[in-house]
């Protein structure tokens, strides 16, 4: 497969173009990681396969060796790691608040101590999420808007 980039004025939209013998499932990757990168996630619920947009996720979790993504009113099911969706999401105000979460926090609605140096955030949506206190101190960073 060959590639070619290709350099436009300002003013000009911007437009990845794919052209392929058939869709395969590199293609898919493909475009799946690009419209991750643009704010997108892909993920599956009811044998479906939806696009969501990073803007409308409150946390994700890995459950054994699953990763979800929860929102207001649904999960969705992804197939990629926690540690490739950290990755992706960094510059989207997520942080990784423990093992296995990483939280939207732009979706806090406040943050309150909890036992053993650790903190609950409490999700517009009425959930609680634990941060386990080895991840207090990037968050308090997070929070000051610190890198």
């Amino acid at each position: 497969m060959q590639t070619k980039i290709t350099r436009i004025e300002r003013d000009k939209p911007e437009i990845l173009e794919i052209r392929c013998h058939e869709i395969s499932d590199e293609v898919r990757e493909i475009v799946a990681f690009v419209k991750s990168r643009q704010g997108q996630l892909t993920g599956t619920a009811d044998d479906r396969m939806y696009e969501i947009a990073v803007s409308d996720i409150f946390y994700i979790e890995s459950v054994d060796n699953k990763t979800f993504i929860y929102c207001k009113n649904r999960e969705y099911e992804t197939k990629q790691k926690l540690y490739e969706l950290e990755e992706i999401l960094r510059e989207k105000h997520f942080l990784r608040v423990s093992k296995s979460v990483l939280l939207n926090l732009m979706k806090v609605s406040s943050i309150k101590p909890a036992l053993n140096s650790r903190f609950t955030a409490v999700l517009f949506s009425g959930e609680q999420v634990i941060i386990s206190r080895k991840y207090v101190p990037e968050l308090k960073k997070a929070l000051k808007g610190e890198s």
